[in-house]
């Protein structure tokens, strides 16, 4: 079935003309939904259900709730025209603003953002049948939503995979970057989520996320200074990572790898059929695999992430193959050292002996030449778990530490 792809714009909303699935064609001319589903107000945010047949949007038309509410246009078939938007009403539009729907694949959950700038938070409403109404929609609660603009929620196909923006640290000061949580089921809660970060180093602000179908695909609209006009329309495509061990090379080194977690919840080797697995590994992550076998990837320094006492008692989340460096102050002329009390190595693994670097400010945290006992410790798998470190002397057996480091380390 081709499949038509909807680009939302500031003033109104527009249909690219229908491709090939191969996303190296081009676009045709893109074509003004006209005044059925455009008004004088502010239509944006575009969704379109996964048969064609629902446009979801968001819209400041006269006849809402809010500063903003979320309308819907049907059509019997993908070769009429669209009819006249109804507002969703309540409860899923309120006296706040909506906006950013999402709709799942099966057209039963639909993912919004409710609230003004600078507070706003996503939102889950469901319907049993395609047949009935919205329910009442729930907040995704502190373990995805901050205290900050949490915003366009985007629901993979599978809907184990959500994607979204937010103006939460680590970017913060509302730059507005990227963040995905995972869930084994779509009938498990949502997990921590994962910062991923800019969509590049530009400095601009992107937003408006869409998948394709497949997963390979992502598109949103973003000021960047290479585009053509204030905001343009953008696409990157998402790739599997396939060199497992980072040899820099795809060969049957990896698939070994694969082999050895065949039929596992194994992230690293979860690659197929979306780009970020589907929560098992087999033969669809296979697929991917061979369709890379035996190619060249540049090696990738991987990425490090560094905590200090500042950190302690905190939670730390890591991606596989992330480094975590452990920065911590010692002074080995006094016969103190940091050493390792709590860990489990097949999660997370010390990488050699701990590095220490003296002071050169002339004011040593400790007295005499005191320093920082630099650890560093790979994500070698997904998992929950406790990493301490006690400040002692080796030779006192049974004397309590002076001083204890311990953090929480979940790996994706």
């Amino acid at each position: 079935m081709k499949k038509v792809i909807l680009l939302g714009f500031f003033a109104a909303i527009v249909v690219g003309s229908v491709r090939p699935a191969n996303a190296d064609f081009t676009f045709g001319e893109p074509t003004n939904l006209g005044p059925t589903v455009n008004s004088e107000g502010y239509d944006d945010g575009p969704c379109l259900s996964a048969d064609g047949l629902e446009l979801y949007f968001n819209s400041s038309r006269p006849g809402g709730y809010g500063g903003a509410d979320l309308w819907v246009a049907t059509r019997p078939t993908e070769d009429d025209p669209w009819g006249e938007p109804v507002n969703l009403g309540p409860p899923v539009n309120s006296q706040d603003s909506e906006g950013g729907p999402n709709i799942s694949a099966d057209g039963l959950s639909l993912y919004f953002g409710r609230g003004a700038f600078p507070d706003r938070d996503i939102y889950v409403t469901t319907r049993k049948t395609k047949d009935d109404d919205w329910g009442e929609p729930v907040n995704l609660d502190p373990t995805v939503n901050s205290s900050v603009y949490d915003f366009f929620p985007t629901i993979s196909a599978d809907g184990l995979v959500l994607f979204f923006r937010s103006d939460r640290a680590p970017g913060g000061d509302f730059s507005g970057d990227m963040w995905v949580t995972r869930r084994k089921t779509v009938s498990d809660p949502w997990g921590p989520p994962v910062y991923i970060g800019p969509i590049d180093e530009s400095g601009a602000e992107d937003y408006g996320l869409e998948f394709s179908a497949d997963g390979t695909l992502l598109y949103f609209h973003s000021e960047r200074p290479s585009g053509i006009g204030a905001w343009d329309l953008w696409q990157v495509k998402i790739l599997p990572v396939v060199d497992f061990n980072g040899d820099g090379i795809v060969d049957y080194a990896d698939m070994y790898i694969m082999v050895d977690h065949w039929g596992e919840n194994y992230p690293l080797c979860d690659i197929g059929p979306m780009p970020w697995g589907d929560g098992i590994v087999d033969i669809q992550d296979l697929i991917v695999l061979v369709e890379h076998l035996f190619e060249r990837i540049p090696p990738v320094e991987p990425e490090e992430v560094n905590v200090d006492e500042n950190d302690d008692g905190s939670q730390v989340e890591l991606e596989q193959g992330q480094i975590l460096v452990v920065t911590l102050e010692s002074n080995p002329t006094t016969g103190y050292r940091w050493e390792v009390a709590e860990i489990q190595e097949s999660i997370l693994e010390q990488m050699g002996e701990a590095e220490f670097e003296p002071s050169e400010t002339g004011e040593p945290p400790f007295v005499g030449a005191g320093g920082w006992e630099i650890f560093r410790f790979e994500a070698i798998s997904a998992g929950q778990m406790t990493l301490q470190l006690v400040y002692r002397r080796s030779w006192e057996e049974g004397v309590e530490p002076i001083n204890t480091f311990s953090i929480e380390v979940v790996v994706n």
